[in-house]
C-alpha cells in the first residue's frame, strides 16, 4: 500500500491543527524563594481528588529535601500558595494541616 503525497500533506496539517490548539502550561517559583526549594521544579497537574494529592506532593518535598524546621515548613506553604490560584489556597491550607495533625 502507497501512501500519497497528499495524504501525507493532509496529515501533517492535521497535526499542525492539533498542536496549534493546545495550551501550554508552565509554572516557575516566585524569584524570592531560597533554601532547600530554590532549585526545585514545578509540575503542573490535573486532578480528580486535589486534597489527596497536594498532600502527598507536599510530603514528598518534605521527604525529598529533609524540611526539619518551621522556617522551611512556611517556605513550602509559601511556594504552594505563590504557584497556586485562590481557588486552592483553603485545599492547600487543609493539606498542609492535615499533615500536621497526623
Amino acid at each position: 500500500m502507497y501512501v500519497t503525497e497528499e495524504h501525507n500533506e493532509k496529515r501533517e496539517k492535521k497535526g499542525q491543527q492539533r498542536w496549534n490548539n493546545r495550551i501550554s502550561l508552565s509554572a516557575s517559583l516566585p524569584e524570592d524563594v531560597c533554601g532547600v526549594f530554590a532549585g526545585s521544579v514545578c509540575v503542573v497537574k490535573h486532578s480528580k481528588d486535589p486534597i489527596f494529592d497536594i498532600r502527598e506532593s507536599i510530603r514528598e518535598m518534605i521527604q525529598s529535601e529533609g524540611v526539619c524546621d518551621w522556617n522551611d515548613m512556611e517556605e513550602l506553604v509559601y511556594c504552594y500558595i505563590a504557584l497556586n490560584s485562590s481557588e486552592v489556597h483553603e485545599i492547600i491550607r487543609d493539606a498542609f494541616l492535615s499533615l500536621c495533625t497526623n
